[in-house]
């Protein structure tokens, strides 16, 4: 970790006491699980993939391309995706040693598995990896962290009570251009910031199933139950659990104001701390989908309102904000997105930081960087306190759109301000027998 200021980062402490002797793995590779002090040099890690469709499949291919690491384990509630799944692996070990599963609990409950890759739909996120801490997993888990806050809270808090790894899936923290902007911001360069703006896609992601919204049969090989999980029991339709149609639909997810606007809503928080660490007003506006099945929020702006005089503006991509993050001082401005990186003047972009300034944390691969720590026992890039913040900042942007008034939030205890029925949004009930 290059450069990377210990004031910035905090070790995880020991919490629990090292796992003693091999464990049952039928090949040269050790468990590190239960020990907090890492693996020696010579061993693995080893991972088990929960959630292998598009995003699952490819973060299992990240992780297989790493020799530090080894996936032994697949798990999905649709047949076709976890047997295509171990194929995969098997193929690229030359062996049969991954095994296919249909309830993430079996995973969890393997003594050799030292991490779990945790990409399902939005609304099995806390629930996975609340209980992967529990079992003593280090996590590598897609964002948002849940669909409420209080989903987000919840496993924050596992992750630092049972000290484990964790490493959110935004991956725009591994990305130098997007490390650089926020470089420039926190140390100043643009001058003092005045305005954060960030936009997000939205409205442009439509269904794809596109048969009428009534129940259908449930198809062979899906275990539909698992798949609604805390989320409430509706009649099969194939619309739900369509790509991207399950984005659309607010059992499974809070939309993209949440799913897509975490990536630069968390750069935005990365180059100025300041808009999760002071209390802010916040007002939007928008609407929302309804055609029967996808029923979450389509599209939005508003702006976020402190009392420093800063302001975040924050809407769906063109509503006005174009896609990324910009970051205006008073002596210059940069923006970022996965284009690139421009400025104003354009010499900021030939800043060499000094070594008395803030040097965020250097990655340059994502899974690389969280195998790295669970060795090290460090924390990764995108932290589950950075994960946490970017998943609320869209969260309670959206309750601020659904409840159509201003809103004031308290950062330290993380609430609404004198408001009731707002903080009663911040929470979601989970459908038995699945509990926090």
């Amino acid at each position: 970790m290059s450069q990377e200021k210990i004031n910035r980062r905090q070790f995880l402490k020991n919490s629990a006491e090292a796992a003693a002797g091999v464990a049952a793995f039928p090949y040269i590779v050790r468990s590190v699980a239960l020990s907090q002090e890492g693996p020696a040099a010579s061993e693995r890690v080893v991972i088990g993939s929960i959630g292998v469709g598009g995003q699952g499949t490819s973060n299992m291919r990240a992780f297989l391309s790493h020799k530090e690491a080894r996936v032994i384990a697949v798990c999905d509630v649709v047949e076709d995706r976890r047997q295509k799944a171990k194929d995969i692996v098997d193929q690229h070990y030359g062996d049969k040693g991954c095994t296919a599963y249909n309830d993430f609990r079996e995973v969890l409950a393997r003594k050799d598995i030292d991490a779990v890759v945790i990409t399902p739909q939005d609304h099995w996120h806390a629930v996975i990896a609340v209980a992967a801490a529990r079992a003593g997993k280090d996590m590598y888990c897609e964002k948002p962290l849940g669909v409420s806050v209080a989903e987000g809270q919840t496993i924050r808090d596992a992750v630092r009570r049972y000290g484990r790894v964790f490493q959110t899936g935004t991956q725009q923290r591994s990305d130098r251009k997007f490390r650089f902007a926020c470089e420039l911001a926190i140390n100043g360069y643009v001058g003092k910031i005045h305005t954060v703006k960030v936009g997000a896609p939205g409205p442009e992601y439509k269904r794809t199933y596109l048969k009428p919204p009534t129940e259908e049969p449930i198809p062979p090989g899906l275990d539909y139950d698992m798949y609604i999980g805390p989320a409430a029991m509706k009649p099969y339709n194939g619309g739900r659990i369509a790509w991207p149609d399950w984005y659309l639909i607010w059992d499974y997810s809070a939309g993209f104001i949440v799913n897509w606007g975490v990536h630069h809503l968390d750069i935005a928080n990365w180059g100025c701390p300041a808009v999760t660490s002071q209390p802010f007003e916040l007002e939007f506006k928008g609407s929302y989908r309804n055609d029967g099945l996808t029923d979450n929020i389509n599209d939005w702006q508003g702006q976020f309102t402190y009392a420093s005089g800063l302001k975040m503006t924050y809407s769906d991509t063109g509503n006005p904000n174009k896609i990324g993050c910009t970051f205006e001082g008073d002596k210059g401005w940069v923006y970022v997105d996965r284009a690139g990186i421009w400025a104003e003047p354009a010499s900021l972009l030939d800043v060499k930081l000094k070594p008395d300034d803030i040097h965020l944390h250097e990655s340059t691969s994502h899974h690389s960087d969280f195998l790295q720590c669970v060795r090290t026992r460090r924390d990764p890039v995108s932290d589950v306190e950075a994960g946490h913040k970017a998943s609320y900042l869209g969260l309670i942007a959206e309750i601020a759109v659904r409840l159509n008034r201003k809103l004031k939030w308290d950062p330290a205890a993380e609430k609404f301000i004198d408001d009731d029925q707002a903080n009663r949004l911040l929470a979601r009930p989970l459908r038995s027998p699945w509990h926090l």
